[in-house]
């Protein structure tokens, strides 16, 4: 059966051979430079481990926009803030379709998520409905309640942490914490027990989901392999998505109940909100809408918002001299000991001048979500095939030494005097993106990883599990689509008296 499977895998993949080589559509235009092209498979050896990190080795010698085929698939890697702003400011609508990875075809989520879906009346739909139930300013301010309880409990967490010697797991904690969060903010009721090592499982099928989708997969740069699920991540895809669809749909199922019996208390949460909605245009948004949506917010605002937190405890304990400058900040403005709210972000320069080091350092999503083009554009002089995917290396472009000084060091004071921010507007440091298609989670994350990150270093000294030293600190990387410390970062907390 074995040998059955090769022999037909091989003539799947000698017809595609053949094909390519009488199919020439580039020929004649100007591509972008790139390295040379193995037969059938092109550049997908040159991805490696990192891909992030490879690639941007190979634009120091092709340059800030390339070309590779991986596969059958022509990508354009664009690895310098100035092309980047091309493709996702100057044309951003001929650049704003996505790439659709096989992985995302599973429970047909492609279809619902509002960060794969093309742009179009469904898209602006969902989009806009996330805004105005979750991210609006007015939507943020009226739930800042429900997220300083959280951070509250984040710190009463590591206080006990504290009190038994038992070491923090800075990634883990800050997880439970956004999850806990978005389920409050949601469905007004935690997912995790906020003051146990609890929530473990989800994050480890959050992460499993996150390095499915970020797994080369050879059904997507051989199509004519898609059904065949060589690799097993459509298969497994649908098992995730599965468990986290079936615990949506029992949470949303439950609130309809208890509306169609008339016991229901109004709780105002945002699955009230969105239930409304979809009872006033059940074929625009109906249930199977609010379940991908919402899979969609806890998959991108949990796993994010706890890798960035993490990078920055770890960035700050390696580097003690801007540890000590963050506690005299926070110590200054607002006393030592105490739990930072929102409000106090704005009188915190060097607090947030510190996540946006970090954030240039150790973007959440290193090459943002691929982008695919659907019509032949030009950009700087070459063409770009049409339905290209297009890879915008976030992680390139923020250590960029055209760009940034010392571009490898973590020096949080760079942006006291280089008035950037990560909002998109400024192309040196695009870590949510930029464009109509930016990270519409950006203003909740910009309220939490301050606060959260500003607290635990305002209410705790902090050390290295087992006396480890802070240069011996290790901060190797694990890739999914997202990017994630490699080895937990684990610290033992001692609590500093409020003052």
């Amino acid at each position: 059966m074995n040998m059955m499977i090769l022999a037909v895998l091989s003539l799947i993949l000698a017809f595609n051979f053949f094909k390519s080589l009488l199919s020439f559509p580039n020929r004649g235009k100007k591509l972008p430079p790139g390295p040379y092209q193995l037969p059938l498979i092109g550049n997908l050896a040159k991805l490696g481990k990192l891909p992030y990190q490879s690639l941007s080795k190979l634009a120091q010698i092709y340059g800030p926009i390339m070309h590779l085929k991986l596969g059958r698939v022509n990508t354009i890697v664009i690895s310098s803030s100035t092309i980047a702003q091309q493709v996702l400011q100057k044309q951003d609508i001929v650049f704003s379709s996505r790439f659709i990875p096989d992985a995302l075809c599973a429970c047909d989520h492609f279809k619902y998520s509002v960060a794969f879906l093309p742009v179009g009346t469904m898209w602006i739909n969902h989009r806009k409905i996330a805004h105005s139930n979750l991210f609006s300013v007015n939507k943020l301010d009226a739930n800042q309640h429900l997220r300083s309880s959280k951070v509250n409990e984040l710190i009463g967490y590591v206080k006990k942490c504290s009190q038994t010697g038992q070491a923090v797991d800075i990634g883990r904690a800050a997880f439970r914490t956004s999850l806990n969060l978005l389920s409050d903010t949601i469905f007004s009721k935690d997912m995790a027990d906020p003051y146990q090592d609890s929530a473990k499982e989800f994050k480890d099928l959050i992460w499993n989901i996150m390095v499915e989708i970020g797994t080369p997969n050879l059904g997507d740069y051989f199509p004519v392999l898609k059904k065949m699920d060589l690799q097993g991540i459509y298969r497994r895809m649908t098992g995730n998505f599965g468990n986290i669809l079936k615990m949506l749909d029992g949470l949303i199922t439950e609130r309809l109940a208890l509306e169609r019996s008339g016991t229901l208390v109004k709780k105002n949460d945002a699955l009230d909100e969105l239930i409304k909605i979809s009872l006033g245009s059940r074929e625009e948004f109906d249930k199977t809408h609010i379940e991908h949506l919402l899979m969609d917010i806890f998959i991108a605002g949990t796993d994010t918002t706890s890798s960035t937190v993490e990078w920055g405890m770890a960035e700050l304990l390696k580097n003690s001299g801007t540890m000590v400058k963050a506690k005299s900040e926070l110590h200054k403005v607002l006393g030592k000991g105490r739990i930072l709210e929102e409000e106090d972000i704005i009188r915190l320069p060097y607090l947030r001048c510190i996540v946006s080091e970090t954030l240039r350092l150790h973007p959440p999503l290193p090459f943002l979500i691929p982008r695919q083009i659907a019509e032949e554009a030009e950009v700087n002089g070459y063409t770009i095939p049409r339905n290209s995917q297009i890879l915008v290396n976030a992680w390139a472009i923020g250590r960029d030494p055209v760009s940034w000084k010392n571009p490898l060091s973590f020096h949080p004071e760079r942006f006291l005097y280089k008035k950037v921010d990560v909002k998109g507007q400024h192309f040196e440091l695009i870590p949510f993106g930029a464009g109509r298609r930016i990270c519409p989670g950006l203003p909740l994350a910009m309220r939490t990883v301050p606060v959260m990150l500003g607290s635990l270093i305002n209410c705790f000294d902090w050390e290295l599990e087992g006396g480890i030293p802070v240069n011996e600190l290790d901060m190797e990387e694990k890739f999914g689509i997202t990017m994630g410390k490699r080895y937990p970062l684990r610290a033992l907390a001692t609590s500093v008296p409020a003052v």
